[in-house]
């Protein structure tokens, strides 16, 4: 069996002042115990035992007040580590969200990372529309999709996002609904402009129904991603792994679909 050389594309990391504490709120909030700690060093030397070389790393802004600090350490981190990917934090309620835009351009991020459950807003409200249009054809957005237990990130509000803004590219987390991935299949998958990552859902889903949900969406439109650090690389390999895919499907959603995304030459 080959060993491919992998991309993580959901990978959180934090300072270290308030990693502890970040770590553990994420940890309530799912009711999952945390795997690891959420610094970036740690992120490096677990994706290292899977050899993996490069992570779109993020974090969340929970408050408009927190984005430009967020995005400022998560550029910090990616000069320090070529390893990283950085994609920044934006907030819709924020009164200068052209600013904040103009300065994801600035710091030379790849991307933007929202969670709509954390941030309280809907994924087809007035104002996340409009950050989507702001941000449409500039950055592709990784999402946070479904939840049973909210309503601001359900399937269907990103597929009716997606109709708002059809030229916006975006990347449904947990393919496309996590906790919700029927909702997902009705709404999302298939679509074209929309991208899905493998993290915090092979806990869940039976392998043979991710490698028909990744098959249902597009081998192509798909890639891997631990949610790190709410799960270690070698677990999310391993249950990675139990899906019955092909060499080649494999090496797709590894590596070569994403290192196509993000124009990566290695």
């Amino acid at each position: 069996m080959k060993d491919f050389h992998k991309i993580d594309f959901h990978a959180h990391i934090y300072p270290e002042k308030i990693a502890a504490k970040a770590v553990k709120n994420v940890g309530d909030f799912y009711h999952l115990e945390m795997s690891e700690n959420g610094m970036p060093e740690r992120l490096l030397e677990n994706g290292r035992k899977i050899n993996c070389v490069h992570y779109i790393v993020h974090s969340v802004a929970t408050t408009p007040k927190q984005v430009e600090s967020i995005n400022r350490f998560i550029a910090s981190e990616c000069a320090k580590h070529p390893e990283f990917v950085g994609f920044a934090t934006l907030h819709p309620f924020s009164e200068k969200l052209e600013e904040d835009i103009a300065l994801v351009e600035e710091l030379g991020l790849h991307g933007i990372k929202i969670h709509p459950d954390f941030q309280k807003f809907a994924l087809d409200s007035a104002e996340a529309i409009r950050m989507f249009k702001l941000i449409a054809g500039k950055f592709p957005i990784l999402v946070h999709t479904g939840d049973y237990r909210y309503e601001f990130s359900n399937p269907v509000r990103m597929a009716r996002a997606l109709d708002a803004v059809p030229d916006l590219v975006a990347i449904g987390a947990h393919f496309g609904g996590y906790s919700e991935w029927e909702e997902s299949r009705k709404h999302l998958l298939g679509r074209e402009n929309f991208y899905i990552d493998t993290s915090s859902a092979l806990f869940k889903l039976e392998p043979q129904t991710a490698a028909d949900m990744i098959r249902e969406h597009g081998v192509e439109r798909t890639f891997f991603g631990t949610d790190f650090p709410m799960w270690n690389h070698e677990k999310e390999y391993e249950r990675f792994m139990k899906m019955p895919l092909t060499e080649d499907e494999r090496e797709k959603i590894f590596y070569k679909n994403a290192a196509k995304f993000l124009k990566l030459d290695k």
